[in-house]
C-alpha cells in the first residue's frame, strides 16, 4: 500500500530510470490523503482516497511500537525500514503534519488518535527544550546526529494547530534567533547553532510557524520576526529576475535557483501575515493548508465519506487520553514563556577555551587518565580490529557541556592531526634491493614513524632481512637469534607499531619493516603515512612501513634469494646517492674514451 516516491505519468514504473526504485521517504508516502481525499469528493472516485487511506494505514502498521516513533526512509517493496533515525525535519516532516490534518479536514478520528500518540513520543524523546534532536526510532535515548535542519521549523506551525502553544513558541523564539546570528536560517545548523549545511533555499516552515503563532496570540512580536525575515530575503536574496536561493549563509553567494514554493508558500504567508483578515477576499477559518499551502475546504468533510473501512483494533483508544485543549493566548503571555530563551543562542558563544584540556596531540591511548579525559568528553573508542580505533562523539555522554565542547575541539583536531599524518613526498623512505643477475636496483616507496632513528640524507641500514616469528610480533620472539643484526620483517595489526618495534629492538634487530594486513593497498592507491608513537623515545632502530603491493614485491626477491641485501634510506637521499654515482660513471667513462683515443 506504500506508494513508490516517483512514478513517470506515461510509462509507470518501466523507464529506466524508475525500473530499480525501491526506496521512499516517510513524508513521501504519507502525505497524499488530503489532496487524494478531495479530488474523491469532488470527482466521486473513491479509489484516489481508497489509496491514501491505505498509504498512511501502512505507515502506522511500521511505527515502532515501543517508542510510537517513525524512521526517515523504507523500502516500498518489503516494509523494512532503511532509514531508522526519527525527527520531525527532512524525510519526515509532513506525515505528521498530515496525521493532524487529516483529522480536521476529514474527522476521522483515527488519525487525531495516531497524531497524539506519534506527538507524544516526540515530547518524550525528540523534545530537548526548545531543540529537537533526531533519535534512533527503536533506541530513542540515542542521539543519532549533531545537527537540526531547516525543514524542522514548520514544527511549531503545528504544534499550534494542535493546540500546544509553550513549545512552540519556545523552538520558534530558538530558530528566530538563529536566523538572527546567521542572516537567514542554515540548511542545517549544530546544537550549538554553528552552521552545518550554509546553504539557505528561501524555504517557508520559519515564516508559516510565525504566521501560525500571530493568529494564535495575537503577539506583534511576530509581526516584527516576520518583517526581519522580509527586510532579509530584500536585501540578501533579491535579484533582477525574482528571488535567488543562497549558496552560503556565511558568505552571501546566490544560487541560480528559485524554487516554486518561494511564490506559494513563502511569500503567501508573507502575504497572510501582515494582512488584515477582513480585507482577504475569503475566510481563511473555512479552508486548511496543505503542505505545500494550498487551501481545501473544510466543507469536504461534509460531503460523505463512502472510503472508510473497519478501523484496526488498535485504532479504538480512549480518546480523552489525548485529547488537548487550546490554552487561552491571553493568558499564555508568549513573552514570558520567550524570555528565559532571550540568550539562548548568543549564550553559547564565545566558545570555550581552556589551557588545561587535553589536546588531540598530547593524547596517549595507553595513558588511563587521558583515556579518562576523552570519556568525559564524550567520546567513546570502537576497535575496528588490526589495531585500528575509530573515535565516536556524542554531546549527550558528556560529563557536561563544557566536557561535551572540549569534546568536539578535541575530535576537530583528531581530524587535522590525521591530516597532519599524511606525509610529503620529501619523508618518505625506500627499500631497496639488487637480486643477483639484476642491472637495476629495485627501489620500494616506504612511510616513515614518528618514533625510532630518522633516516636522513646519506643515513642508511644495509643488511639481510628476517621475517618475524610470531609474523605480527605482538608476543615474545620466537626466532630471536635469526633476528640479531638483521632487518626484521613484521606484519601489521593486534598491537601498535611502537610496541612491535620495542619487541624488534629487544631481539638485537638493526632495522624493522612493517608491512599492511589490507588486501591491495598500494602507494599508487594509497595515501602514505607517518606510523604514530606513545610519546616515549626509547625505539632507537629506524622503522619503515610498506603497504601490501610493494611488500608483495620485497617478499618474492626474498623467496628468490633469501640472502639478498635490503638498502634503508630516505627516498631523497637514495637517489642523490644514485645521481651521485651516474655522474661518477659518466666521469670515468668518459676519462676512459679520452685514453683511448689515438
Amino acid at each position: 500500500g506504500i506508494p513508490h516516491a516517483r512514478v513517470n505519468l506515461k510509462h509507470g514504473m518501466k523507464v529506466e530510470a524508475l525500473r530499480h526504485s525501491r526506496e521512499t521517504c516517510t513524508a513521501c508516502a504519507g502525505t497524499i490523503l488530503l489532496e487524494f481525499a478531495a479530488l474523491s469528493r469532488l470527482s466521486g472516485e473513491p479509489i484516489f482516497e481508497v489509496k491514501a487511506h491505505a498509504a498512511m494505514d501502512a505507515l502506522w502498521k511500521m511505527r515502532h511500537r515501543s517508542s510510537e516513533l517513525m524512521g526517515t526512509v523504507l523500502n516500498v517493496h518489503s516494509g523494512d525500514w532503511i532509514r531508522r533515525e526519527s525527527g520531525v525535519g527532512a524525510g519526515i516532516d509532513s506525515y505528521y503534519e498530515y496525521c493532524l490534518k487529516s483529522y480536521i479536514l476529514l474527522g476521522d478520528e483515527r488519525y487525531l488518535a495516531r497524531f497524539n500518540r506519534h506527538y507524544n513520543a516526540i515530547m518524550k524523546y525528540i523534545s530537548q527544550g526548545p531543540m529537537l534532536l533526531d533519535v534512533q526510532m527503536h533506541r530513542p535515548h540515542t542521539k543519532t546526529r549533531n545537527f537540526m535542519d531547516a525543514l524542522l521549523a514548520f514544527w511549531p506551525g503545528l504544534q499550534v494547530l494542535s493546540g500546544d502553544l509553550k513549545p512552540a513558541v519556545q523552538t520558534h523564539e530558538m530558530l528566530y534567533q538563529v536566523m538572527q546570528m546567521h542572516t537567514f536560517i542554515p540548511e542545517a545548523f549544530t546544537f550549538d547553532f554553528q552552521v552545518h549545511w550554509g546553504q539557505h533555499h528561501l524555504r517557508p516552515e520559519f515564516i508559516e510557524s510565525t504566521y501560525f503563532l500571530y493568529r494564535a496570540t495575537g503577539d506583534h512580536y511576530y509581526l516584527h520576526a516576520g518583517k526581519k525575515a522580509l527586510k532579509a530575503l530584500q536585501q540578501h536574496a533579491r535579484v533582477p529576475c525574482g528571488y535567488a536561493a543562497v549558496n552560503d549563509v556565511r558568505t552571501g553567494k546566490h544560487d541560480d535557483r528559485m524554487d516554486s514554493y518561494v511564490l506559494s508558500e513563502t511569500f503567501k504567508y508573507l502575504f497572510l501575515l501582515f494582512s488584515d483578515p477582513a480585507d482577504l477576499i475569503l475566510n481563511i477559518e473555512d479552508f486548511i493548508f496543505t503542505t505545500e499551502a494550498h487551501l481545501l475546504p473544510l466543507t469536504l468533510g461534509v460531503l460523505g465519506n463512502h472510503t472508510m473501512g473497519a478501523r484496526d483494533q488498535e485504532d479504538q483508544v480512549q480518546m480523552l487520553d489525548y485529547m488537548r485543549s487550546c490554552p487561552s493566548p491571553n493568558k499564555l503571555f508568549p513573552e514570558t514563556v520567550r524570555r528565559p530563551l532571550r540568550d539562548l543562542v548568543t549564550g553559547v558563544c564565545p566558545r570555550i577555551s581552556s589551557p588545561k584540556r587535553l589536546r588531540a596531540s598530547d593524547f596517549q591511548a595507553s595513558n588511563a587518565d587521558h583515556l579518562r579525559t576523552v570519556y568525559d568528553m564524550g567520546i567513546t573508542m570502537v576497535s575496528l580490529g588490526e589495531g585500528k580505533v575509530q573515535l565516536l562523539h556524542s554531546f549527550y555522554n558528556a560529563k557536561s557541556p563544557e566536557d561535551a565542547e572540549r569534546g568536539l575541539i578535541f575530535m576537530q583536531e583528531m581530524v587535522e592531526l590525521s591530516k597532519s599524518n599524511a606525509i610529503p613526498n620529501t619523508q618518505l623512505q625506500a627499500v631497496a634491493f639488487k637480486r643477483k643477475g639484476d642491472t637495476e636496483l629495485h627501489v620500494l616507496e616506504a612511510g616513515p614513524s614518528h618514533f625510532g632513528m630518522e633516516l636522513t640524507k646519506d643515513m642508511s641500514v644495509v643488511q639481510q632481512a628476517v621475517y618475524a616469528q610470531p609474523i605480527k610480533l605482538c608476543s615474545t620472539l620466537k626466532n630471536a637469534k635469526e633476528v640479531r643484526d638483521k632487518i626484521v620483517i613484521m606484519e601489521r595489526g593486534e598491537c601498535t607499531f611502537v610496541d612491535k618495534a620495542r619487541r624488534a629492538q629487544s631481539a638485537g634487530a638493526v632495522a624493522a619493516i612493517v608491512f599492511d594486513n589490507t588486501p591491495n593497498t598500494s602507494i599508487n592507491n594509497q595515501q602514505m603515512f607517518a606510523m604514530s608513537g606513545d610519546g616515549k623515545d626509547d625505539v632507537q632502530i629506524p622503522v619503515v612501513f610498506l603497504f601490501t603491493k610493494e611488500a608483495e614485491q620485497l617478499m618474492a626477491a626474498i623467496k628468490q634469494q633469501p640472502t639478498v641485501e635490503l638498502t634503508l634510506m630516505s627516498v631523497s637521499g637514495l637517489k642523490e646517492r644514485l645521481e651521485r654515482e651516474r655522474a661518477d660513471t659518466t666521469k670515468t667513462d668518459t676519462k676512459s674514451e679520452s685514453k683511448a683515443t689515438p
